[in-house]
């Protein structure tokens, strides 16, 4: 383990070792239970019932703890209800207070990413082999995990923007100068 850098992909160099874990063992068991139940069951009803629920779970732990814990990242949906209208509330770790494991982030990106893409491609085999049962349920799982990393995403570009913008206000001195201004003004006349 000396020998391994950080970022390298292997769990024991997590900051949460049993978060990575979890959140990795929710994403893989809804894959395989999938692979499972077109290969070597007939019961669909069970195996539709049990991908489903992995699904929930993961989209749960990814919203909540896992993005929260592993990247520092956490993202939510608000309704109005005077007007029902809805928007996205994006939150993002101080990254002054909390430093990132790279490992930890390295494994949540790509995990986020690769998921979507492999419902993608049982899409594609689920219509070319006509089964459209099975395609009722990947597209369950396309529209919770795209919705995920759709949400992460938009979460990080916010995240990132506002760290450049208080990074360029306060190390240039923007907001010390323009309070200055304002200030100098009112006591002036």
């Amino acid at each position: 383990m000396e020998n391994q850098q950080a970022g390298s992909l292997t769990w024991r160099l997590s900051s949460h070792p049993i978060t990575l874990l979890c959140f990795l063992g929710f994403r893989i068991s809804s894959l395989f239970v999938y692979l499972f139940g077109l290969f070597f069951t007939d019961n669909f009803v069970l195996m539709f019932i049990i991908t489903v629920l992995l699904l929930a779970a993961d989209f749960y732990y990814s919203k909540n703890i896992a993005g929260r814990r592993l990247v520092g990242l956490r993202w939510w949906n608000e309704v109005d209800p005077q007007t029902g209208d809805s928007h996205w509330v994006f939150e993002s770790a101080d990254p002054e207070a909390r430093s990132v494991n790279a490992t930890d982030k390295r494994f949540f990106w790509l995990a986020l990413y690769v998921q979507p893409v492999l419902w993608v491609a049982f899409a594609i085999i689920a219509c070319v082999k006509l089964e459209f049962i099975s395609l009722s349920l990947v597209v369950i799982a396309l529209i919770l995990t795209i919705t995920n990393t759709l949400a992460f995403s938009r979460c990080d570009k916010f995240s990132q923007a506002t760290n450049f913008a208080s990074t360029a206000m306060y190390s240039s001195g923007l907001a010390r100068n323009i309070a200055g201004g304002v200030f100098s003004r009112m006591f002036r006349g």
